[in-house]
């Protein structure tokens, strides 16, 4: 008779049962690790690359990370990625036996072996098999792991231009021959779409106050302003709107287009808002430093689901745009004392746009969720050096890190990471430094300080 337990181990067939929902979730269709662990032990080795183009809460990058191979993952949603970014930075992991140390992490682990006694064997007087547990690796206990270094990237997509074909022929970006000789192109018809939904949701601000329109009309005349509109107020004020591109970041040469152009209209627009899915380091820099009396420069985030036409047509009621604060950051020499002679930034908070009194408004800090530090921006990619979590309670963010390396971490500092003020360094050769902000609602937001 053979007995299940008799060797201990089976193979896994295609039927995975008894495998739920995730444990401590933290994303709305989080993925129980068990599945992802499953999947990429069956088909990778150590070094291998994985990629998952919707990432969500981020468990197979975690996952790919404790098991040593690469990942590349990324998703649409700003707060997906932000819990991803945060869930990565403070795991931590067991460190694994390497079956040739010298070769690194591409050479495998060294993995535990059990022996296989089957019956034809033992008749036959032959030595039992040996396998190999792929989902055991010997563990080292003097040490302890941690995410490797990586980056977070928004890689704006290129700008394809499509193929005509003699059975459909298209002009202007994919548009019809019909609505091109009526003068509607794609880029217009999509802007239609968005002004309809303007004027349908409005833009939400903080604290559910909500900028709404009366009006949301095309501009005649004008090339970088693409909409005319007036806010619901008493009495009411004219906005016109810029629209960023749908595959790229709005750019600063657009930005200071739309407002030469603003600046010809008459009567002058109380408010000009510069919507767009991303913005350019620079773009959003010259919007919030422009000064012109009277008139109030606003960045207001798109939705994605803006560009999936089905999806935003099962939506009756949808945060389609939202008003994006601008961060108050200072850059200051340390004087005499700890860390003098080095540089320190200070978080100070936001400053929004209150609907109700139409004025910029100072804000505290106390609902930005993550910020980052590149202490040498060049002007081109961010390259955090610091990470802080101020929303951070002492059961998540860095504190959740220094419980499993308590003897390996400086608990002041790790307190230190939860706070608005950077930890003292050293500045770059560009001499100017990036911070990034993700407030509660997952808007992102950037600002660039010089030290000039």
């Amino acid at each position: 008779k053979s007995y299940f337990d008799d060797f201990g181990h089976s193979p896994l067939s295609n039927w995975w049962d008894g495998l739920g929902g995730a444990s401590d979730r933290v994303y709305v269709v989080q993925t129980n690790p068990e599945i992802i662990q499953r999947c990429i032990l069956m088909t990778t080795d150590p070094g291998d690359v994985v990629l998952d183009p919707t990432c969500g809460s981020g468990t197979t990058a975690f996952v790919a990370e404790q098991w040593g191979r690469r990942w590349i993952t990324c998703d649409t949603s700003r707060v997906a990625v932000t819990l991803a970014k945060q869930r990565l930075m403070t795991a931590s992991f067991s460190y694994y036996q390497l079956a040739h140390p010298r070769e690194g992490v591409d050479s495998n682990f060294r993995y535990r072996t059990v022996s296989h006694v089957e019956l034809g064997q033992i008749a036959n007087g032959e030595p039992p098999k040996e396998e190999t547990l792929y989902d055991q690796p010997q563990v080292d206990r003097r040490k302890g792991r941690v995410t490797g270094p990586f980056t977070v990237e928004a890689v704006p997509s290129a700008v394809v231009e499509p193929i005509p074909l003699a059975s459909d022929p298209v002009s202007d970006q994919g548009t019809s021959p019909a609505d091109a000789a009526a003068g509607r192109t794609g880029a217009t018809l999509r802007q239609r779409e968005w002004r309809d939904q303007l004027l349908k949701s409005g833009v939400r601000g903080r604290g559910g106050q909500r900028l709404m329109f009366s009006r949301v009309e095309p501009l005649p005349g004008t090339r970088y302003l693409q909409a005319d509109a007036e806010t619901d107020d008493d009495p009411a004020e004219r906005a016109v709107v810029a629209f960023g591109p749908e595959d790229a970041p709005l750019d600063q040469r657009q930005v200071a287009l739309a407002i030469e152009e603003a600046q010809s209209l008459a009567p002058r627009p109380r408010l000009i808002v510069f919507a767009a899915f991303q913005f350019d380091p620079e773009a959003a820099k010259d919007i919030d430093e422009t000064r012109w009396p009277g008139v109030t420069l606003l960045k207001a985030q798109m939705s994605p689901d803006l560009l999936v036409e089905d999806l935003k047509k099962k939506q009756s009621t949808t945060d389609a745009f939202w008003l994006v604060g601008q961060p108050d950051v200072e850059l200051a020499r340390i004087v005499p004392g700890a860390g003098a002679g080095g540089w320190q930034v200070e978080l100070r908070g936001f400053d929004y746009f209150d609907v109700q009194t139409g004025h910029l408004v100072s804000g505290d800090a106390n609902r930005i969720a993550m910020w980052l530090l590149d202490t040498d921006y060049d002007g081109r990619s961010l390259f955090p050096r610091q990470v802080f979590f101020p929303m951070a309670d002492e059961k998540t963010g860095w504190s959740r890190l220094a419980r499993s390396l308590k003897a390996e971490i400086d608990e002041t500092l790790i307190e230190q990471y939860r706070g608005t003020v950077s930890l003292p360094f050293e500045l770059g050769p560009h001499r100017r430094v990036a911070v990034k902000i993700v407030d509660d609602r997952g808007i992102e937001s950037l600002k660039i300080v010089g030290a000039d």
